[in-house]
């Protein structure tokens, strides 16, 4: 969900073509200055009355536009907490997101993103979860490994990974092992045609297209629910062989540098609010893993997913 995370860079100053000119154009062929600060003063208080979220419009479970993922739903919670209008940013979470939306100005939290990623400052973490195989229960798989042999013997499906060159962990510990010939590809978008691309994967178990399916948490907790009775979800093991590199994640909130008022803000309203929370995040089956309660940020700059979100 994340890989549109890195290589961003977060602007400190607001861009736009309206703050450029302004220094540019003549003033009798401008609008007054008092009226530019005016209608500038005015978009900041008008802002304070808004919860402005930046999401992505069709990535489930996280979020859509027909405010249908959980995020979606935990930014609704906290609005009402606050006592703001909820309203939305949309962009395709890929490489750029962060500059292009709170860089930017546009918007003013993103409710997902790994605890302590260091473009942005985040609140304290209020869920963990991690990389998951999805399997068959008649296959009784029970993987403790990635140099187990049977990750030779079956057909694996993975989300493909962006031009970034990022590899998802999964991916780069079944690489490191030459084990890529079984590896069954499958796109995290697809077009606009295609319903919930990124649960296609789980639909290719649930057929028996595959064998088992590495996927990160969420989608793989949330795409299996209607498959209850026939798929099992288990923590994909982290690498030894990889140490550097986490499986596992606890996931924040996040809002641009030098914001602690608001990251305060937001992180009483967590607290207060985390029963619900956690309410919602079972209702959507995403696989809970204990918090590293106490543990500092990573500075480590992998992606769960790529979509958003980390693969």
């Amino acid at each position: 969900m994340f890989s549109n995370y890195l290589n961003d860079d977060i602007l400190s100053v607001k861009r736009g073509n309206m703050t450029q000119s302004s220094y540019k154009q003549p003033v009798s062929v401008g609008i007054p200055l008092i009226a530019v600060g005016l209608l500038i003063f005015s978009s900041v208080v008008s802002a304070k009355g808004e919860l402005r979220v930046c999401a992505d419009p069709d990535n489930l479970p996280f979020s859509n536009r027909q405010h249908q993922g959980f995020e979606n739903k935990i930014a609704a919670v906290l609005a009402r907490y606050l006592h703001k209008k909820l309203s939305y940013y949309w962009l395709r979470q890929k490489q750029g997101f962060i500059r292009q939306t709170l860089g930017a100005e546009v918007c003013d939290v993103v409710i997902g993103v790994p605890y302590g990623y260091e473009r942005v400052l985040s609140t304290q973490p209020y869920y963990r979860s991690g990389y998951v195989f999805v399997s068959a229960k008649r296959q009784h798989l029970r993987i403790d490994s990635f140099d187990d042999p049977i990750l030779r013997q079956l057909k694996i499906g993975l989300h493909t990974i962006g031009n970034d060159g990022a590899n998802s962990p999964p991916a780069s510990a079944l690489g490191r092992r030459g084990i890529v010939n079984n590896i069954v590809g499958y796109s995290m978008w697809g077009d606009s045609s295609v319903k919930n691309p990124q649960g296609q994967i789980i639909d290719a178990v649930a057929k028996g297209d595959i064998d088992v399916a590495i996927v990160w948490g969420p989608i793989g907790g949330f795409f299996a629910k209607k498959y209850a009775k026939a798929l099992e979800i288990t923590p994909a093991p982290s690498d030894a062989q990889m140490t550097s590199m986490p499986f596992a994640f606890d996931i924040a909130m996040c809002v641009r540098k030098g914001d602690t008022a608001f990251q305060e803000q937001l992180e009483k309203s967590i607290t207060r609010k985390q029963r619900k929370i956690e309410n919602i995040l079972t209702e959507f089956n995403i696989p809970i893993f204990k918090l590293n309660t106490g543990s500092i940020p990573s500075k480590i700059a992998f992606d769960p997913v790529v979509n958003q979100k980390s693969q």
